[in-house]
C-alpha cells in the first residue's frame, strides 16, 4: 500500500513537472516568436520615419535643389543663371511650375530609400560604436563623443550613398537636361535628346554606357559624404546634447527642445556639413555627365567651348575645373558671383533641419520611443 502511494506521488510529481516544463517551453516559444516580430516592426517604423523625413525635406526645397545643380554645371562663358532670385525667375519664365520641380520625382525616389537607410544605419552604427567604446573604456555609463558621432554618421552616409547612387546619377541628368519648352528665339535650335523618365534614363544609360556608368562619380561622392553626413549628425546631436544640459536662454522645456530650436540645430548642422563637402559635390555632378552624348551641349550652352566632357578621374576633374574656370568653380551654386545670396543657405539649411525634425516627429507618432541620440 505504501509502495502504491509512493508510486502515485511520483507519478503526480512527474506529471506536474512535465506540465510546468511544457508551459515554460510554450512561453519561451511565444517570446521567441514575438521578439523578432517586435524587432521587425521597430525596424520598419524607423525606416518609414527616415523615408518620410527625406521625402518631405527634399520636396520642400526642390526648386532650389534644381537651381543649385544648374549653377554647378553651367558654362562660365554663357551664364543663364546668375543667382538665386534671377535663376528661379528664369526657370519659371522658360519652363513654368513644372520646371521648378523637374527631377523631383527621381530625387524623391532616390532620397526616400537613402534617408531611410541613412537614419537607420546611423542608429545601428551608434549602438555598435557606443558598445565598443564602453567596453574599451570600462565605463558602462559612457556616452558618444562628437568624434564618435562623426564616425557613426560617416558609416551611415557611405552605406546610404552606395545603396542609392544609380538613382542619384539619373536624378542629376534629369535635372540638367534642357526642357522641350523652348523660348521662341530658340525654336529652330536642335534640342538635346531627352530622358523621358527614371526608368527610361536608367535603361538608356545602361544600354549606351554600360553598368559601370551608373557609378560614375561614386568616389568623390563617398569621400564627400563622410564629412557631410558625419558632420550633420555630429553637429546636430552635439548641439542638442549641449542645449539640454546647459539650458541656455530658456530654450529647454521639460528636458526637451522645441521644434524651432531643433530646426535651428539642424540648420547649423546642414550649413557646416555642406560647406565642407561642397567642392566634392560639384566634381561628382560633372563626372556624372561624362559619357552622356548631349551633356556638352547642355552644359556649354552658347559658350565658346563645345568639346565633349572628358575626365580621367576625380583628381583630373578637380585639376581641369580649377585650371579652366578657377577655384571659385568648385563652389558654383554655393556663393554665386553676381549676388551675395547663398543657394546653399536656402536649400541645405531648411532641408537638413526639416529632415531631422520630421524624422523625430514621425517616430514619436509611430510610437518608436528611442530617438537618434538615445
Amino acid at each position: 500500500m505504501a509502495s502504491e502511494d509512493v508510486v502515485g506521488k511520483t507519478t503526480r510529481e512527474s506529471a506536474v513537472s512535465t506540465i510546468v516544463n511544457l508551459a515554460e517551453e510554450a512561453k519561451l516559444a511565444s517570446e521567441g516568436v514575438k521578439a523578432p516580430s517586435h524587432a521587425l516592426l521597430s525596424v520598419c517604423k524607423s525606416l518609414i520615419a527616415g523615408g518620410v523625413a527625406g521625402g518631405v525635406s527634399r520636396t520642400a526645397v526642390a526648386p532650389l535643389e534644381r537651381l543649385k545643380i544648374l549653377l554647378q554645371v553651367q558654362n562660365p562663358h554663357s551664364k543663364k543663371y546668375n543667382g538665386t532670385v534671377q535663376g528661379l525667375k528664369y526657370i519659371w519664365r522658360t519652363e513654368g511650375l513644372r520646371g521648378l520641380f523637374k527631377g523631383n520625382g527621381t530625387n524623391c525616389a532616390r532620397i526616400i530609400p537613402n534617408s531611410a537607410v541613412k537614419f537607420y544605419s546611423y542608429e545601428q552604427a551608434s549602438k555598435g560604436i557606443l558598445l565598443l567604446y564602453r567596453q574599451q573604456s570600462g565605463n558602462e555609463e559612457a556616452q558618444l563623443t562628437p568624434l564618435l558621432r562623426l564616425g557613426a554618421g560617416a558609416c551611415a552616409g557611405i552605406i546610404a550613398m552606395s545603396a542609392t547612387y544609380p538613382m542619384d546619377l539619373v536624378r542629376g541628368r534629369l535635372t540638367v537636361q534642357v526642357s522641350f519648352r523652348l523660348s521662341f528665339w530658340n525654336f529652330n535650335r536642335k534640342v538635346p535628346r531627352q530622358y523621358r523618365g527614371i526608368f527610361h534614363a536608367l535603361t538608356t544609360v545602361l544600354r549606351e554606357e554600360g553598368p559601370r556608368s551608373l557609378y560614375k562619380g561614386w568616389l568623390p561622392s563617398v569621400i564627400g559624404v563622410v564629412p557631410y553626413v558625419g558632420l550633420n549628425f555630429a553637429v546636430y546631436e552635439s548641439l542638442k546634447e549641449y542645449l539640454i544640459k546647459a539650458k541656455p536662454l530658456g530654450l529647454v522645456e521639460d528636458n526637451d527642445l522645441s521644434v524651432i530650436t531643433r530646426l535651428a540645430c539642424g540648420a547649423a548642422a546642414g550649413t557646416v556639413g555642406q560647406t565642407v563637402a561642397y567642392p566634392l559635390d560639384v566634381i561628382r555632378r560633372r563626372m556624372q555627365m561624362v559619357g552622356w552624348k548631349d551633356a556638352a551641349s547642355v552644359i556649354t550652352g552658347d559658350g565658346r567651348s563645345k568639346a565633349p566632357l572628358e575626365y580621367n578621374g576625380m583628381i583630373d576633374a578637380f585639376r581641369k575645373t580649377v585650371r579652366h574656370e578657377g577655384f571659385g568653380a568648385l563652389y558654383k551654386g554655393l556663393i554665386p558671383n553676381s549676388v551675395k545670396l547663398r543657394v546653399l543657405s536656402f536649400e541645405v539649411v531648411p532641408s537638413i533641419a526639416i529632415a531631422f525634425v520630421t524624422y523625430e516627429s514621425v517616430k514619436d507618432i509611430l510610437g518608436v520611443e528611442m530617438r537618434i541620440s538615445d
